[in-house]
């Protein structure tokens, strides 16, 4: 069984930032590819960020050049620096992960999810 944990959340005011964490625990023979979503209240919940195995990386047009996902495999974590932040950033943000927990078996498993809210 793989297990998510997401952490780093909070309050902070416009402008500032903020590092999310997404610690990965379980029976992992390798992590592939790994998101971060967020959900606002009332919105759909919406694909943030993106890193592939090759470390390739994705952001929506609302977040370029001021988010940057990063990943650790060694520590089986993933990260998520936001800088910049704004009042509409405000949201619960997901990580997602696409992890093989045998050779030839993979799954998609999703943490718990961190609240981040942006307001002064």
């Amino acid at each position: 069984q793989v297990q998510l944990v997401e952490s780093g959340g909070g309050l902070v005011q416009p402008g500032g930032s903020l590092r999310l964490s997404c610690a990965a625990s379980g029976s992992i023979f390798r992590i592939h590819h790994i998101n971060w979503y967020r959900q606002a209240p009332g919105k759909e919940r919406e694909l943030v960020a993106r890193i592939l195995s090759c470390g390739s990386t994705n952001y929506v047009d609302s977040v370029k050049s001021r988010f940057t996902i990063s990943r650790d495999n060694a520590k089986n974590t993933v990260y998520l620096q936001m800088n910049s932040l704004r009042p509409e950033d405000t949201a619960v943000y997901y990580c997602n992960a696409e992890i093989a927990t045998m050779p030839t078996i993979s799954y998609t498993f999703w943490g718990q999810g961190t609240q981040v809210t942006v307001s002064s």
